[in-house]
């Protein structure tokens, strides 16, 4: 095989444009090869479009919010910090805000202007280009040699990257194909699973507020009497169950569905206890005396949770609302306060922001994320088993790891 790059990565997508640029920055010959005809696919895509870039926290902070892999992720983070993202970003001509949970976003809320600029990125270190599939890693005497593509092409190099993602949203072109490659060249691959997923839920109901988006609501969720997770923040329903923020974060503590059944909770107000809550219905029922109670709640809750809550009550619809007991104030309270329904199952993980599962860290240098088994092989992003929850920290960790590996792969 004859000798053609210094370093070949293979995926386009946020740690391979970042692995590849960081290469070609430091002056070796870098080859990207990507199956896509578009690079970034996914990562136009993130945060509905508008692109999660980072999370504007210092990396102590980051280290709570990743669910596997925190020790092994800390010389990368500590590498190429959330800080210095954001400075990148900047100086590639992309100004940056940051956002409710510390959450950052291109001020343009557009997300291309990320790929963009990590295609100039590229594009300035004469990173050259490839559209195909590699179907296999070429090694001798435990050493990379190159890459096979599924064309036929056999490419010389002294060090590959694989940075091909998971197997979340494979439209993308997220399709394992990392994982197949790795376990070729004697790599464990675990089990690969959804994480950050909507749930599917069991009450009909649920289902008949689809659309419905609540803010700053308060979500636990249970495993039989143990609170396995609860935060506040965002929560969508829709025609399978529910979805957005805190659901996909509370997803990655319910292993086990659908054998498992978890019990999920919603406090609608969590800023008032019981006492305030009740008041507050007083106050609003006073005011609208002699309304049907359905029609008392406009100025509480949303127009389509009402016929929901008022039927969880047990209150008649259509009695006034100044013959509302005492007793039954306080099961309005109660449900507004716990408005429960049952997990079912999870959404398949081609629907899943990321993917827990990939190849197994222990087999990879933390220090400089080369295999421990093949000299040569470096990996960067999502295909390892590493993850976090929303709010930019997986797109770190995609850029970190990046980082660090096109860093070794200089020294090499």
């Amino acid at each position: 095989m004859a000798y053609s790059f210094d370093c070949i990565v293979i995926g386009g997508g946020a740690a391979g444009m970042m692995a590849a640029a960081k290469c070609a920055e430091r002056g070796l010959s870098v080859l990207v090869i990507e199956r896509n005809s578009a690079f970034g696919k996914k990562l136009r895509i993130t945060g509905k479009g508008r692109c999660n870039v980072t999370n504007n926290c210092m990396p102590d902070e980051f280290f709570d919010n990743i669910i596997n892999g925190k020790k092994f992720l800390m010389s990368a983070i500590y590498k190429f910090t959330p800080q210095d993202t954001m400075d990148l970003f900047e100086s590639l001509g992309v100004p940056l805000k940051t956002e409710r949970g510390n959450r950052v976003f291109p001020v343009s809320d557009s997300a291309p202007d990320i790929v963009n600029a990590l295609r100039k990125y590229m594009s300035e270190g004469g990173v050259k280009v490839m559209k195909d599939r590699v179907v296999s890693i070429a090694a001798s005497d435990g050493e990379v040699k190159g890459v096979i593509t599924e064309s036929g092409r056999k490419i010389g190099a002294d060090a590959v990257i694989l940075a091909t993602g998971g197997k979340s949203y494979p439209v993308t072109g997220s399709t394992g194909d990392g994982y197949k490659l790795s376990e070729k060249l004697g790599h464990t691959v675990t089990e690969i699973k959804p994480s950050l997923v909507p749930i599917n839920v069991t009450e009909k109901w649920v289902k008949s507020l689809q659309g419905l988006s609540l803010r700053n609501v308060a979500l636990d969720v249970f495993d039989g009497n143990k609170k396995v997770f609860s935060e506040m923040g965002e929560m969508l329903f829709t025609h399978f169950g529910v979805s957005g923020p805190l659901v996909l974060s509370a997803s990655c503590h319910m292993d086990g569905l659908p054998d498992k059944k978890y019990k999920m909770s919603v406090d609608l107000k969590p800023a008032l206890d019981e006492k305030k809550l009740d008041a507050r219905l007083l106050r609003d029922f006073e005011k609208n005396a002699n309304k049907d109670f359905i029609n008392s709640l406009s100025e509480l809750l949303p127009s389509k949770a009402i016929p929901v809550i008022v039927e969880l009550s047990g209150i008649d619809p259509r009695v006034k609302t100044n013959q509302v007991t005492r007793e039954q104030r306080k099961k309005l309270c109660e449900v507004m306060k716990n408005l429960e329904f049952m997990a079912d199952s999870m959404r398949p993980v081609s629907e899943a922001i990321i993917t827990a599962g990939g190849v197994k860290t222990t087999e990879i240098n933390p220090s400089t994320m080369e295999s421990k088994l093949v000299k040569g092989l470096y990996f960067a992003g999502e295909v390892m088993d590493v993850h976090a929850y929303t709010g930019g920290f997986n797109l770190q960790i995609a850029f970190s790891t990046a980082i660090l590996a096109a860093e070794n792969v200089k020294k090499r």
